[in-house]
C-alpha cells in the first residue's frame, strides 16, 4: 500500500460533444494484506488543468470534493471504473466522465463481493467484505491526504441499490469499532474512515426489516410483475417480463410478515420535523403511514409543478394544482409488486441477501428470525453482529460513530424492489439526530441511480462551498 505520485498517465476524453483531460492514478492497492487483490484496487482521477495552476468552478487542485462512487449493484463485486458511458442502463455519461468535468476528484475503488472465492474454495466477499473495503479505501485516501490531489475531508461517496447501502452504511458508521479487526485483518491504513456526505440512491438496506417493510408497503398484492435480466450481445442488459402469483406458502408469509412490521418501526421513536411522534397501530395505520405518504405526494407536487401530467394516476387526488390525498393501496397495485415473500430472506435462500450472509464455507445463511425459524433449506442464521454490521440504523445514535452531517437519499416514486419505508425511516432517524437530509421520491421512477447528477453535483457545492 503506496502511493506514488509521479507515476501516473495524462489522458483526454472526448464524449458526446464533451472533453476531459485529466491525470489518472491507477490500480492503487489500497490495503496492505489483500485477500483478492484485483478488488482492493482504486483509481485516482484528477482534472489535469489542476496541475497547470487553473481552477473548476471554484475549485483548486487542493480544494476540490472527493466524489468517490462504488460500482457495487446486488452485493456483487464492485469493479474498477474509469471515465465513459455507463456499463447498464440508458447509454449516458458516468459519474465519474462527469464528476471530472465538473471539477471533482474522483476516487474508484473496487470492492469484494457476495460471490468471490479464494484458490482454496473458500468465500472471501460475503458479509462484511464489501463495507470494509470501502472503508479501507477511505482510509487510504485520509492516510495519504497529504501527498493526494483533493481535500480529503469533503468525501462524498455515491451508489446505487446495494451500492446505495453501502454509502449510507459509510455515512453511518465512520470510525466504529465494530470494523476494526477486520479492517485490521486486510492490513488497512492507521486512519479514520469517516466520510463528509453520503449519496444514496434506492439503498437496498435495513436487511434485517426490509421482508416486513415490503409485506406492510404491498399489503395484500398477492400479484407480481418483474422483468428477468440477461446479458445481451455487447454486454448490455436485457429484460424479460416475468409475471405471476404468490403459492399459498408465500401469501402465508406475507401475511404474517405484515403484522411485525408496526413493532418494529414503534420502537425507532421517530419523529417528524414538528417533533410528531410517528407510529403504527397493529392495523398497520397511523403517522408512519400518513409521512410515507406525504413523500409519494410531494412528488406528485414537484412533478406537476415541472409541467407534468399526473391525471391518469386514479389514487391521486389533487385540488386547486395541489396533490392533496391519496389512496395507498390502489398506489401500491398501480406500481404493482415485484418480489413474493420473503422479499430479501428467502425461506429456500434463494435471494442475493442470502447469498450476502453467507459464512466462509457456506454460500447461503439466514438473517431474519422468521425464515430462520420457517426454513424449507434448513438454513442457519448469520452471525448477529454481522447482520448489525450491513445496517446503518443500528449506528445512527451510536456514539461510537463518526456520522456523516450531509445526506442525499433518492427512492424511485415506482421503486418496487424495497419498500419506500426504508429510506423513509433512514431519513428520519438521521433528522432526528441532526443530520440534513435531502429526501425525495422522484416522479415516475423506477430503481436507478445517477440520473440526476447536475441536481446532485449542485447539492454537493451547496455543501462544500
Amino acid at each position: 500500500m503506496r502511493f506514488d505520485k509521479e507515476k501516473y498517465e495524462v489522458k483526454e476524453l472526448t464524449l458526446e460533444n464533451s472533453t476531459i483531460k485529466y491525470r489518472a492514478f491507477k490500480n492503487l492497492v489500497y490495503v496492505d494484506k489483500p485477500v483478492n487483490e484485483e478488488f482492493q484496487r482504486m483509481n485516482i482521477f484528477v482534472p489535469e488543468a489542476y496541475y497547470d495552476g487553473f481552477s473548476i468552478n471554484g475549485y483548486t487542485l487542493d480544494t476540490a470534493p472527493v466524489f468517490m462512487p462504488n460500482t457495487v449493484g446486488g452485493y456483487m463485486p464492485g469493479e474498477l471504473d474509469e471515465p465513459g458511458f455507463n456499463k447498464f442502463g440508458p447509454r449516458q455519461l458516468n459519474s465519474i466522465f462527469q464528476a471530472l468535468l465538473h471539477g471533482y476528484v474522483v476516487a474508484a475503488p473496487a470492492i469484494r463481493g457476495r460471490v468471490q472465492k479464494n484458490g482454496q474454495g473458500i468465500y472471501t466477499g460475503k458479509a462484511p467484505a464489501c463495507i470494509v473495503d470501502y472503508k479501507a479505501a477511505v482510509r487510504y485516501l485520509h492516510y495519504f491526504s497529504q501527498e493526494l490531489p483533493g481535500d480529503e475531508n469533503k468525501i462524498i461517496t455515491n451508489g446505487t441499490s446495494a451500492g446505495g447501502a453501502l454509502s449510507s452504511l459509510m455515512g453511518a458508521t465512520g470510525n466504529h469499532p465494530d470494523y476494526i479487526p477486520y479492517l485490521e485483518e486486510i492490513g488497512a491504513a492507521d486512519a479514520g474512515d469517516e466520510i463528509f456526505a453520503a449519496s444514496c440512491y434506492c439503498p437496498i438496506t435495513n436487511l434485517d426489516h426490509a421482508d416486513m417493510a415490503y409485506e406492510w408497503e404491498f399489503s395484500g398484492v398477492y400479484d407480481y410483475h418483474r422483468m428477468h435480466m440477461t446479458m445481451a450481445e455487447g454486454g448490455r442488459p436485457s429484460f424479460t417480463p416475468v409475471d405471476g402469483e404468490m403459492t399459498d406458502v408465500q401469501i402465508k408469509a406475507s401475511k404474517e410478515e405484515e403484522v411485525l412490521f408496526p413493532a418494529y418501526v414503534n420502537s425507532l421513536g421517530l419523529r417528524d420535523k414538528q417533533g410528531n411522534v410517528l407510529t403504527l397501530d397493529e392495523q398497520g395505520e397511523g403517522s408512519f403511514k400518513a409521512y410515507v405518504e406525504s413523500v409519494v405526494l410531494a412528488s406528485a407536487q414537484r412533478a406537476m409543478e415541472q409541467g407534468r401530467d399526473v391525471s391518469d394516476k386514479k389514487w391521486l387526488n389533487v385540488q386547486d394544482g395541489k396533490a392533496v390525498s391519496m389512496d395507498f393501496k390502489a398506489y401500491v397495485k398501480d406500481i404493482t409488486r415485484m418480489k413474493t415473500a420473503p422479499a430479501f430472506d428467502d425461506l429456500t435462500m434463494d435471494s442475493p441477501e442470502n447469498n450476502l450472509f453467507g459464512i466462509a464455507y457456506m454460500d447461503c445463511c439466514h438473517f431474519t428470525k422468521y425464515s430462520a425459524e420457517h426454513s424449507m433449506a434448513d438454513g442457519v442464521m448469520a452471525d448477529k453482529n454481522i447482520v448489525k454490521m450491513m445496517n446503518p440504523m443500528y449506528y445512527i445514535e451510536d456514539a461510537q460513530s463518526d456520522i456523516a452531517q450531509h445526506w442525499r437519499i433518492r427512492h424511485g416514486e415506482c421503486d418496487r424492489d424495497t419498500s419506500l419505508a426504508i429510506s423513509a425511516m433512514l431519513t428520519l432517524k438521521l433528522e432526528n439526530v441532526g443530520k440534513k437530509v435531502d429526501y425525495h421520491a422522484p416522479w415516475d421512477m423506477p430503481h436507478a441511480g445517477d440520473y440526476d447528477l447536475n441536481e446532485l453535483f449542485a447539492w454537493i457545492d451547496g455543501i462544500c462551498k
